[in-house]
């Protein structure tokens, strides 16, 4: 019986976790067509993935109109730490927008099922914990995170009109802290600064009294979710569905973990609390669990243990002290 091989295009495919997609995509026996301007994604993420001929790169920004032929579409296309989305706030909530309303406009052309990369952040600083997905949120509209937070939840207000208004079969997934290999080195995001910090032998900068908590899922587990979302048929996955691990880990429990495994003699250094920085994050997992079985397989000293190993193995010493995050 002849495979069907599926165009499958993923916007945002040169990032951290749309080039892992990708290469998922790509041994699953399709065809992937990946999309970036690269603001942030970069080419060294998909270079492995050139020579292959099902794989195509187009260098492409979300906010202006696509016309490919495809049959799924993954709409990753978002600058996602606060160091990158907050440099150009009216950028960032455009590509959510923007983006949304112009991959819709393809997927209801083409009539073929489209997948939002959402985010944990909708919930903004949470009321209720764990986060079930009927959670509202507590979401400052003015703040210095709003051009991600509130771009994301109107993407989201996008998709569901466009799945009700015009059929469009839609998956929304709530991406929780996701980390591993491929991480931009200095974007901010705390596992990337406390192992950069770590490894350069710098202060790890602690925010606050370090008892806000998060949930870190592994990239694997993530894609193995995504891909599972994507393709379950259950009138149930059109979402919104939470994908994180549901671990929950204050900064000072991650900081000491990563000193341990790295091996450093860095300090801790506390500097004050970002505006609207949620005090806790932790994903209610239940749906995607009924839906597609998913479970997140690894654990968070494995995880760290694999991501340290590609940040050692990818940059030099001298390279990783000037590029570390430091305290202001």
């Amino acid at each position: 019986m002849r495979h069907f091989r599926r165009r499958v295009l993923v916007t945002g495919g040169a990032g951290f976790i749309g080039s892992h997609l990708c290469e998922r995509l790509l041994q699953a026996g399709h065809h992937v067509i990946c999309v970036d301007n690269f603001f942030t994604g970069v080419r060294e993420n998909v270079a492995g993935m050139l020579a292959n001929p099902y794989f195509e790169l187009i260098r492409h920004d979300v906010t202006f109109p696509l016309s490919v032929e495809v049959d799924e579409i993954y709409n990753l296309a978002c600058p996602a730490s606060p160091i990158h989305y907050q440099q150009d706030p009216v950028q960032t909530t455009k590509t959510s927008v923007l983006g949304a309303i112009n991959m819709l406009g393809l997927a209801k052309r083409l009539k073929v099922r489209i997948l939002q990369a959402s985010t944990s952040e909708v919930y903004g600083d949470p009321q209720v914990h764990p986060q079930p997905e009927g959670y509202w949120g507590n979401v400052n509209p003015i703040g210095p995170r709003a051009c991600y937070d509130e771009g994301k939840r109107c993407a989201e207000t996008l998709f569901f009109d466009y799945h009700r208004q015009h059929g469009v079969p839609i998956r929304v997934a709530r991406i929780f802290n996701t980390y591993g290999p491929r991480m931009h080195p200095n974007d901010g995001r705390v596992v990337s600064n406390f192992i950069m910090q770590a490894l350069t032998g710098a202060p790890l900068t602690i925010f606050g009294d370090g008892s806000q908590t998060r949930s870190f899922c592994f990239v694997d587990d993530m894609v193995t979710a995504l891909v599972a979302l994507m393709e379950s048929n259950d009138p149930a996955a059109v979402g919104p569905i939470n994908i994180g691990n549901p671990g929950e880990f204050t900064m000072l429990d991650l900081a000491a973990l990563v000193i341990r495994l790295t091996g450093s003699r860095s300090r801790l250094e506390s500097q004050p609390l970002p505006q609207d920085d949620p005090r806790q994050r932790r994903p209610d997992i239940t749906r995607i669990g009924q839906l597609a079985g998913w479970v997140p397989e690894v654990g968070l000293e494995d995880g760290l243990r694999r991501t340290i190993a590609y940040f050692r193995a990818q940059h030099d010493i001298g390279t990783m002290i000037r590029a570390a995050p430091r305290a202001a």
